[in-house]
């Protein structure tokens, strides 16, 4: 079934970057947006189940989902943390001013953090779990350096009440992401799950996951000449894969 759903989200995210690069998506068929963000978030469910347990995978998914549905609720209804914005009636489903897909999304986005984190940290005898948190942090907010001004300019999914030099985006946005992103890194280490040895195949597929996310927001960022940002962030996604290939290769040497 894992496979089933992963086969799907493949399936469902190459459809979704022919119709973006051609323009062909219709108004009509703007809910396949969500189920892209379901499908992905569920892609990074059983990534946590697949290689920490059930008991661990399931919790901590829904300790993501659950606290960033509330934070970002608290963010629309009293500016905290992000930034003062709004969101459309078009990202689907709310509770509480809230899409539930947004739950969705931030599985996603710590799914892909976690993986590139762990495969740059492991082997470290050292200073691993601040390593670990910094860096799973700021894999957070590269990706939201293309996620956020595609959904804003692109889709308008959200509308910055605040303005920022960054295509109009508050820098207190890119902070309350690495806030709140590192709060998730923490508590993983916190949890200390035990990981399992046989699951590197989802090790390599969060890993790609990570990479086909920001050629997608690229592909629509170049559509409405979001130029920078696409430069930007597969200036940093490069690096980040550079070091993660790299740790994963000299941890395997030395085992």
């Amino acid at each position: 079934m894992t496979t089933i759903i992963y086969r799907f989200f493949i399936f469902w995210y190459i459809c979704g970057v022919i119709l973006l690069s051609f323009d062909l998506l219709p108004p009509w068929l703007e809910w396949a947006n969500s189920v892209f963000l379901i499908t992905a978030g569920l892609i990074a469910a059983i990534y946590f189940y697949q290689i920490y347990g059930l008991k661990f995978g399931l919790g901590y998914s829904l300790l993501i989902m659950v606290v960033s549905i509330y934070v970002e609720h608290l963010g629309v209804a009293y500016d905290f943390l992000f930034g003062s914005y709004d969101y459309n009636e078009n990202f689907g489903l709310k509770i509480f001013d809230t899409p539930i897909t947004i739950g969705f999304a931030w599985l996603l986005i710590i799914g892909c953090s976690h993986e590139i984190a762990r495969g740059i940290t492991q082997g470290m005898k050292k200073y691993r779990a601040f390593t670990f948190t910094f860096s799973g942090s700021l894999l957070a907010v590269t990706m939201d350096l293309i996620l956020d001004p595609v959904s804003y300019k692109v889709k308008a999914y959200w509308i910055w009440q605040d303005t920022g030099v960054y295509y109009g985006i508050p820098f207190s946005n890119f902070v309350g992401w690495f806030v709140l992103a590192a709060l998730f890194h923490l508590l993983f280490i916190l949890w200390s799950p035990k990981k399992s040895e046989r699951t590197q195949i989802w090790m390599n597929r969060m890993a790609l996951v990570f990479g086909l996310i920001i050629i997608m927001f690229s592909i629509l960022a170049l559509s409405g000449g979001l130029i920078g940002a696409v430069i930007l962030v597969l200036f940093l996604t490069t690096i980040w894969y550079t070091l993660y290939f790299w740790r994963k290769k000299h941890y395997a040497e030395s085992r």
